[in-house]
């Protein structure tokens, strides 16, 4: 399972019709742009799915979509995380995990454990879950930071916890995990821009959001990276930049979706709270396309 979670994973949007209902066509066009264009696995449900503005019937005709259309083609993550520990024990219990291959769970937010509480949270979750588990760090989302130390406590305590999802950005934090971690604990990137210099100080891959728009150049620059063919790593990481600093400028997934709409991909519909980049990072997204293009990196 470790090794089938290197690579690139995909941090799959979710499609909205106009009315804001589901968009199953739009989502199928996505996987398989994703798989065709070699991505290692998809992760449903995430903070770039929109997860938290989803029914728990949307999630269910989720999860079957995805599992359905994917067909086993290539490995599933399922985002299954929350502030309330009894709440994501509930939901692993009931979960039919059939066609997945771990969960990848967010640290609390809202309610700012204390790192006891962090470690406490996951052991619980390792002991209920199913499937391998996936730390997730982001603490820009959940106002709350995993500290390396409690990383590295839950990864050597608990054999089905098996890698984290770093989104810190704090280099020497997640450099310490690497340096300390076990052997085969899996340090996935959590920002897609500065991916490649942390598979150069020995991350294992990246769960990204730029790969649902360019998953071959991106997918291109991951394993170059971790090939060690640095040079070309450095022209596609730095090709890829500007674009990957203008979908987060105003708010992610609108960035991503911008760029997919964009493409003629996914439509550029959003839940509230979430809403549209503004009219200036729209045309920097679009003109930021075009010059890939006129560079030879398609979608």
């Amino acid at each position: 399972m470790k090794k089938k979670l290197k690579g690139t994973g995909v941090a799959l949007v979710t499609p909205f019709h106009k009315q804001g209902t589901i968009d199953f066509g739009s989502l199928g066009k996505l996987i398989e742009h994703t798989i065709s264009n070699g991505v290692n696995y998809l992760v449903v449900l995430g903070t770039t799915g929109e997860a938290a503005t989803l029914s728990k019937d949307e999630k269910n005709a989720l999860i079957q979509y995805v599992r359905d259309q994917v067909a086993q083609r290539c490995p599933l993550v399922l985002g299954m995380g929350g502030y309330n520990t009894q709440e994501v024990i509930n939901n692993l219990q009931v979960f039919d995990p059939d066609g997945f291959d771990a969960i990848l769970s967010v640290t609390p937010y809202y309610n700012k454990p204390s790192q006891r509480g962090l470690y406490l949270h996951y052991k619980h979750i390792a002991s209920a879950s199913p499937l391998p588990v996936i730390l997730y760090n982001v603490p820009g989302r959940t106002s709350v930071n995993m500290k390396a130390e409690t990383t590295l406590e839950l990864a050597a305590e608990f054999e089905n916890i098996i890698g984290v999802k770093e989104a810190s950005g704090n280099m020497s934090q997640i450099m310490e995990i690497i340096r300390n971690k076990p052997k085969d604990f899996l340090v996935i990137s959590g920002d897609d821009g500065i991916t490649m210099p942390l598979i150069a100080a020995g991350a294992n891959g990246v769960i990204s959001v730029v790969a649902n728009a360019y998953p071959a150049a991106f997918s291109s620059m991951v394993n170059a990276a971790l090939q060690g063919k640095m040079d070309e790593a450095r022209r596609l990481h730095y090709l890829l930049i500007p674009l990957i600093d203008a979908l987060f400028s105003d708010g992610s997934p609108g960035g991503i979706k911008a760029a997919l709409d964009c493409m003629k991909i996914v439509p550029n519909n959003l839940r509230l709270p979430v809403v549209k980049v503004n009219k200036a990072t729209q045309n920097l997204i679009n003109s930021l396309i075009a010059e890939l293009k006129d560079k030879g990196i398609e979608c």
